[in-house]
């Protein structure tokens, strides 16, 4: 199984099928991983996620493109993005190999942070 990306581009999509067929097809991206909620695609090392929508995500927290990246402490990214002039939203969200969070840049633009939690090993095998 592929290991979970590190960094990279999530976008939310209801036709996400179709939208990752699109991608595929027109920059030559492989599929990495597949469920019936996203499908992961990579090419030199760049991974485009496309999910389906967290519908129970607040509209101020949800943005339809956002890049994610890994950060070595999630409070301690919140509390630089705050003092940088960016924004923080509510909640946490985990599965067993990292936990995510949602802040936004000075302009608005939404980044989601990954912590691992084995930071020292991010590639671990199993979601």
């Amino acid at each position: 199984m592929p290991k979970p990306a590190q960094n990279g581009v999530l976008i939310y999509s209801g036709n996400f099928r179709s939208l990752a067929e699109f991608y595929q097809q027109l920059f030559d991206l492989s599929i990495t991983r597949q469920t019936k909620e996203f499908i992961s695609l990579e090419k030199d090392g760049f991974n485009l996620i496309i999910h389906i929508p967290p519908f129970e995500t607040s509209k101020e927290s949800f943005c339809t493109i956002k890049l994610f990246l890994t950060v070595q402490n999630i409070e301690a990214t919140k509390k630089e993005a705050l003092e940088l002039g960016g924004k923080i939203f509510d909640g946490e969200w985990a599965n067993p190999i990292f936990k995510v969070a949602n802040i936004a840049d000075c302009d608005g633009n939404h980044i989601q942070i990954r912590e691992f939690m084995n930071i020292g090993d991010p590639t671990q095998d199993e979601l």
